[in-house]
C-alpha cells in the first residue's frame, strides 16, 4: 500500500512538473515574462528532482548519498559561479558548454544502464538496446560538437572552417562503424564493449563534423546540438523508464529544432548549407574596391552626430555584437532617454541573429531597462527606415550589409537584413573597418548617406549623450 501511494505521488509530481516545464517555456517567448518563465521551469526541475529522490529504485547507501551530495553541491556552485561571472558576450559559449554537458550525461547514463542490464539479466531487449544506442550516439556527438563550438566562439580554436585530407572518407567510415555497432547491439546483443566503442566513435564524429563549419555559423550549430541533446535525454528517459526525462528531453528537442529552423530562415539558408556550406570562410581585402582603389568613407564627430540626432523626428537604433562587447547597453539607454526628452521618437531594430544567439540583444537591452515597447523585430520595423531621419548602427555589421540584397557573389546573398541604408542618414559606431563574422566588406559603410564614428562604443555613446545634452 505504501509503495502504491509513493508511486502515485511520483507520477503526480512528474505530471505537474511537465506542465510547469511547458508553461515556463511558453513564457520565455517574451522578454517581459522570460524571467518568470525561467523561475517556473526551475520550480518544475526541483519538483522532478524531489520526486526522483523518493523513487524506490534509488539505493540510499552511505556511498551513494555522498556522491549525490557532492554532485548537487558542486554542480550548483559551479553553475551559480558561471551565471554570475560570465559576460553577456560569452553567453553563447556558456549555453554550448551546458548543452554539451547534457549530451555527455545522457550518453554516459545510456552506457551505464546498458552495462547494468547485462549484469542483471545477461541480455538486453531490442527496445532497450535501441534507446541505449540512440542516446549514446546523439549524446556523444552533441558533447564533442559542443566543445568544438565553445572553442570556436571563445577563439581558442580558429573560427575559420578547419579541414584536413581524407576528412569526408573518415566521416563515412565513422558513420559505417556506428551503424555496424547499432546493428550488433540491437540484433546480436553484443557486450558493453560495443557500446563504449560506439561512444568513442560518436565523440570523434562530433569533432569531425563541427570542425569544418565556420565560426559565423556556430550559433546555428549550437541550436542543432541543443536539439540533439534533448533527443538524447529523451532516449535516456526511455532507458530509465523516467517519464519526466522523456517529456523534458522532447521539449528541448522540439524547441531546439524550431530554433534551428528560425535561425536558418533568418539567414535565408538551408540547414544543409549551414552544416556543410562553410559559411564564414569568405575573405576579402577590407577597403578595396573592385578596381583596387580604396572605397570612400565619410567620418563624423560626436558633436555633429549629436546635433543631427537631437533635431531629428525619429531615430532607429540598430544594436549588434559590438554593443555587447563594449558592454554599452546602459549608455545606449541614456542616449535614447536624452533624445526622448527632446521629443525625438526612438525605436530599436532587432535582427533575429544580431549578436551571437537569438534574443541576445533583447536580453542585453532588458538588462539596461530599455522599454520592451521600443524593441521591434525586423519584420515590424523594416518599412520604417524609409521614414526615419537617422539610423544609428552600434556594432552591427553583416545584418545591415546591403550586399545581401544585391551581390550574388556574396556569401550572405539572400540573407534578410535590416533596411538601414534606406534611412535619410546612417550613423555607424564602430572601432574600425574590420569585417563582421562573414569576413566580407560592408557596402553600407561606403554609401553616400552613411557617416562613420570610430571608437569604442561605450565611449562614443557617452560622448554623444553629453553632446545631445549640450545641443
Amino acid at each position: 500500500m505504501i509503495e502504491s501511494y509513493r508511486q502515485a505521488v511520483i507520477d503526480i509530481s512528474y505530471f505537474v512538473s511537465a506542465l510547469l516545464f511547458i508553461y515556463g517555456l511558453k513564457r520565455l517567448s517574451s522578454p517581459a515574462t522570460a524571467r518568470s518563465g525561467n523561475q517556473i521551469a526551475g520550480l518544475a526541475m526541483i519538483i522532478a528532482l524531489v520526486a526522483t529522490f523518493i523513487s524506490p529504485e534509488i539505493n540510499w547507501s552511505a556511498a551513494n548519498i555522498l556522491i549525490i551530495l557532492v554532485a548537487l553541491v558542486g554542480g550548483a556552485a559551479f553553475g551559480t559561479y558561471l551565471a554570475r561571472t560570465v559576460k553577456m558576450t560569452a553567453m553563447p559559449q556558456m549555453v554550448a558548454l551546458f548543452n554539451g554537458m547534457g549530451g555527455a550525461t545522457a550518453a554516459l547514463v545510456s552506457v551505464s544502464e546498458f552495462t547494468r542490464f547485462q549484469h542483471l539479466f545477461g541480455a538486453v531487449s531490442n527496445s532497450e538496446s535501441l534507446s541505449v544506442v540512440v542516446g549514446t550516439t546523439i549524446g556523444a556527438i552533441s558533447f564533442s560538437g559542443s566543445m568544438i563550438a565553445v572553442g570556436k566562439l571563445q577563439e581558442v580554436i580558429s573560427g575559420r572552417p578547419i579541414r584536413f585530407p581524407m576528412l569526408q572518407p573518415l566521416n563515412l567510415l565513422l558513420l559505417i562503424g556506428i551503424i555496424a555497432l547499432w546493428v550488433g547491439a540491437i540484433a546480436f546483443n553484443t557486450g558493453a564493449w560495443s557500446v563504449w566503442l560506439l561512444f568513442a566513435l560518436a565523440l570523434i564524429l562530433g569533432v569531425t563534423v563541427v570542425l569544418p563549419i565556420g565560426g559565423a555559423d556556430m550559433p546555428v550549430v549550437i541550436a542543432v546540438l541543443n536539439s540533439m541533446t534533448g533527443l538524447a535525454a529523451a532516449a535516456a528517459g526511455f532507458v530509465l523508464h523516467n517519464q519526466i526525462l522523456i517529456v523534458a528531453g522532447a521539449l528541448v528537442g522540439a524547441s531546439g529544432s524550431l530554433l534551428t529552423v528560425l535561425m536558418s530562415r533568418a539567414m535565408n539558408r538551408s540547414l544543409a548549407n549551414v552544416m556543410f556550406g562553410a559559411f564564414g570562410s569568405a575573405t576579402t581585402t577590407v577597403g578595396s574596391a573592385e578596381a583596387g582603389e580604396a572605397k570612400p568613407i565619410r567620418e563624423t564627430t560626436a558633436d555633429d552626430a549629436a546635433v543631427a540626432m537631437a533635431y531629428a523626428n525619429e531615430v532607429i537604433i540598430v544594436p549588434g555584437y559590438g554593443l555587447a562587447v563594449a558592454q554599452a547597453q546602459h549608455q545606449i539607454r541614456e542616449l535614447s532617454e536624452e533624445l526622448e526628452k527632446r521629443g525625438v521618437t526612438v525605436k530599436y531594430a532587432i535582427h533575429p541573429v544580431a549578436g551571437r544567439m537569438p534574443g541576445h540583444m533583447n536580453v542585453l537591452l532588458a538588462e539596461a531597462n530599455v522599454p520592451y515597447d521600443e524593441l521591434f523585430e525586423m519584420e515590424q520595423i523594416n518599412d520604417e527606415f524609409e521614414r526615419s531621419d537617422i539610423a544609428l548602427v552600434v556594432g552591427a555589421n553583416d545584418v545591415v550589409n546591403p550586399a545581401a540584397r544585391s551581390d550574388t557573389s556574396s556569401p550572405i546573398y539572400g540573407m534578410p537584413i535590416l533596411n538601414v541604408d534606406k534611412a535619410q542618414t546612417v550613423i555607424v559606431l564602430k572601432r574600425s573597418m574590420r569585417p563582421g563574422f562573414a569576413g566580407i566588406e560592408n557596402q553600407l559603410f561606403h554609401e553616400p548617406n552613411t557617416v562613420m564614428l570610430f571608437g569604442d562604443a561605450k565611449d562614443s555613446l557617452t560622448k554623444l549623450t553629453t553632446a545631445v545634452k549640450e545641443s
